[in-house]
């Protein structure tokens, strides 16, 4: 009976062992080979290219080459950590890759803006991803937090999927830089506008605009919903159908109604979840290395070399 119950322990200690490498598969296949299937959304094409030339790519587009090695070094942690999680996800389903270059269905690619910099960047981080509780986390990153990081995945993005306790909140040193362009915006938009972010979102269109105010705020003082003619409306998600280069983020300063149209002021540029590049870039200068960068912005995370 001894042999018998020995022997169910160890049949099922196999098949635990064949589901979990099952589960890993596309990230296994990955750091063997490491090369991924990429959707080119200029030409239509996929190719297969190496993880870590991918990675440039995405460096490239998403900072200014020019800036300290550290931040671009950052940023290639988060870049490989965002795209190893969305294989393991799944990658882009509807293209049957594993990534794409349609930064509305993965990150940004710009293979053409590649330098030395970049290159030395992703070869000095070869490997390292971000973890928590030994995991891969959300890699999210944004532009700049206009001073102060969101302080929770749902307050910046309206995530609630899943939990991410790495997510907090602090002080983002980017807005002291000279030439941060976004420390302060504003920007108007028409009732045209606004209806039309509206239909996008499900809401009933106004016949006309006399009232706007912030209903809402988190903690790090972001809008999370506002309020057009007495109607609640989520921030986040009005941000992305009016346009999210003109409402820059939902740090605002100020929000009116005045002849028909939105008046709003605010500060920083993206979500503020995670990240601020501006932010890297200014503790680059400081002195910081990548993974404390990425110390500074996420907490309790660990920084593994998975090849």
């Amino acid at each position: 009976m001894k042999k018998f119950n020995l022997l169910l322990i160890c049949l099922g200690v196999l098949l635990l062992c064949a589901a979990c490498q099952k589960d890993d598969e596309p990230q296994k296949k990955v750091m063997e080979d490491r090369n991924i299937s990429l959707y080119m959304h200029e030409t239509g094409e996929v190719e297969e290219i190496d993880l870590e030339e991918y990675l440039c790519g995405v460096v490239a587009a998403e900072m200014d080459v020019n800036w300290p090695k550290e931040a671009l070094a950052a940023q290639a942690i988060l870049a490989r950590t965002f795209t190893l999680e969305k294989i393991e996800a799944g990658g882009v389903a509807a293209r049957g890759t594993d990534a794409s270059t349609d930064i509305e269905e993965f990150q940004a690619y710009d293979a053409g803006k590649i330098n030395d910099n970049v290159r030395e960047a992703v070869a000095q981080t070869e490997g390292q991803v971000v973890t928590y509780d030994g995991k891969l986390i959300k890699a999210w990153f944004f532009a700049d937090g206009g001073g102060m990081t969101s302080a929770s995945a749902e307050e910046g993005l309206s995530y609630t999927k899943t939990p991410t306790p790495y997510i907090h909140s602090v002080e983002d040193p980017g807005a002291d830089l000279a030439d941060n362009e976004n420390n302060q915006w504003e920007a108007t938009f028409s009732l045209e506008e606004v209806n039309a972010a509206l239909t996008q979102i499900g809401i009933e269109p106004l016949s006309e605009l006399t009232e706007a105010s912030i209903a809402q705020t988190g903690e790090s003082g972001r809008a999370i919903t506002l309020s057009l003619n007495g109607e609640e409306v989520g921030a986040v998600a009005f941000r992305l159908a009016v346009g999210s280069e003109k409402m820059k983020s939902t740090l605002l300063e100020e929000i009116s109604a005045s002849s028909g149209e939105l008046y709003l002021k605010g500060r920083g540029y993206g979500h503020g979840v995670g990240m601020s590049q501006w932010g890297a870039r200014a503790l680059a200068e400081q002195g910081k290395s990548a993974q404390e960068i990425i110390g500074y912005f996420f907490q309790d995370v660990q920084i593994e070399e998975i090849y």
